[in-house]
């Protein structure tokens, strides 16, 4: 079955966390002891209705504030799909947990309050969503029910948001508006006879619409070795097999292959799925390779087709958002960490501070301090082979490790 990663987006008390839990209420994926909780919760705070939210706030400090502080990762499934969505913090101070929550995920939902419109934080999760390369982006316009369910309203605030489009560099981002009600249920998962204007498909029915072979790069197939298999059997005596995962595009029996960063040349000989050998490995399939070759390869080589290489080396420029209470300056020193591989580096320069609101850049900063985004350019120890993150989100991306703490401190999309 396929799997579809959704990260969500919206200020504070839009309804995310409402949102996701009429989802599972009307998809039937609530379990029974779940969902008297909310109905026994729901009483005890005096509602007249179902608060949905409780199905997704774990922590106590949630449910008491009625807000969402940390990344809770959601699981349901219908006939067609199985899900994965971020439900992620809408306030400013938690931008960095947004990022982390959109960073691994296929699709988002970005809510905007159809009371207040387009605001300053929609424009900052969009920046995010386009920053991401985020291709299917659904913009639900909740709490219909609040405005009369006004066709125009809906059609004030899709004007105002296609005008935070036309900001956007990334354009092949296919967006969606569907008027919903969360706590209602209208256009969530049934459609609504409250909105007889709207023609369009509720929200899980674009969700299940989605084709997961479109959300990613193609033509730049990646191999990362993540292990290099040697039984050493009889039967396999002389067996050499490389493991990994195939980025980018598709691997063929027959491909004349380069191996980085030695640039050893050789061809594919087989291609071993499982107990299996198939002729082709499509993209983001885990596969074993062997070549025609006795090659000299390590975890963390890549194997490239010859004449699709990336770049190789030892210094690059990324956009990069910071997630840690300590500042980032020139010239200190982290771990870069990109794909299975780690090197040290060194920060080289901090070009500008990025206004995630579209409003422009700051040039004045010689500092980043947590939830910035800024570009920034790096001097690594020994090189890299990477794609720029616009063509490639897998090859294009990296985490930063403070080695003193060992902390995960930011993370980069390269340019």
């Amino acid at each position: 079955m396929e799997v579809l990663k959704i990260a969500t987006a919206g200020s504070v008390d839009d309804g995310k966390s409402t949102l996701i839990g009429r989802l599972l209420y009307d998809t039937k994926s609530l379990t029974s002891d779940k969902l008297e909780a909310i109905e026994t919760k729901s009483r005890q705070l005096g509602y007249d209705y179902l608060d949905f939210s409780l199905a997704t706030d774990g922590l106590v400090a949630e449910r008491e504030q009625g807000i969402t502080i940390d990344v809770a990762h959601i699981y349901f499934s219908t006939i067609n799909k199985s899900y994965i969505i971020a439900d992620t913090p809408g306030h400013v101070e938690y931008t960095r947990n947004m990022v982390t929550g959109a960073s691994t995920s296929q699709a988002a939902i970005v809510l905007i309050d159809a009371r207040k419109g387009v605001i300053e934080q929609t424009s900052r999760h969009f920046f995010i969503n386009n920053l991401l390369r985020i291709k299917t982006v659904i913009v639900a316009i909740n709490k219909m029910d609040l405005v009369d369910f006004s066709e125009e309203k809906y059609n004030a605030i899709k004007a105002d948001f296609e005008t935070l489009m036309n900001k956007r560099d990334y354009q092949d981002q296919n967006i969606t508006f569907v008027p919903v009600s969360a706590l209602k249920g209208d256009n969530v998962v049934n459609r609504s006879k409250n909105t007889p204007w709207y023609k369009g498909e509720t929200l899980l029915e674009n969700l299940e619409n989605i084709d997961n072979q479109d959300i990613y790069n193609s033509g730049t197939p990646r191999f990362p070795v993540q292990y290099v298999i040697r039984p050493k059997t009889e039967e396999f005596h002389d067996f050499r097999g490389y493991a990994g995962k195939v980025y980018g595009g598709e691997l063929s029996v027959g491909d004349a292959i380069v191996v980085l960063p030695s640039q050893t040349k050789s061809k594919i000989k087989n291609i071993h799925f499982y107990d299996k050998k198939v002729t082709m490995a499509p993209r983001r399939s885990s596969v074993l390779i062997t070549l025609e070759d006795d090659v000299n390869i390590s975890r963390g080589d890549m194997i490239v087709k010859e004449k699709n290489q990336p770049t190789v080396g030892k210094q690059f420029t990324a956009t990069v958002s910071w997630m840690d209470s300590q500042n980032l300056i020139v010239g200190k020193k982290y771990i870069v960490q990109h794909g299975v591989n780690k090197v040290f580096a060194k920060v080289d320069q901090i070009h500008h501070k990025i206004n995630p609101d579209y409003s422009g850049v700051d040039e004045t900063v010689d500092a980043l301090k947590m939830n910035d985004i800024a570009t920034v350019s790096f001097k690594l120890n020994k090189p890299i082979f990477y794609d720029a993150f616009k063509s490639h989100r897998t090859n294009g991306s990296f985490i930063l490790i403070d080695s003193q703490s060992n902390n995960t401190v930011g993370a980069g999309f390269i340019q």
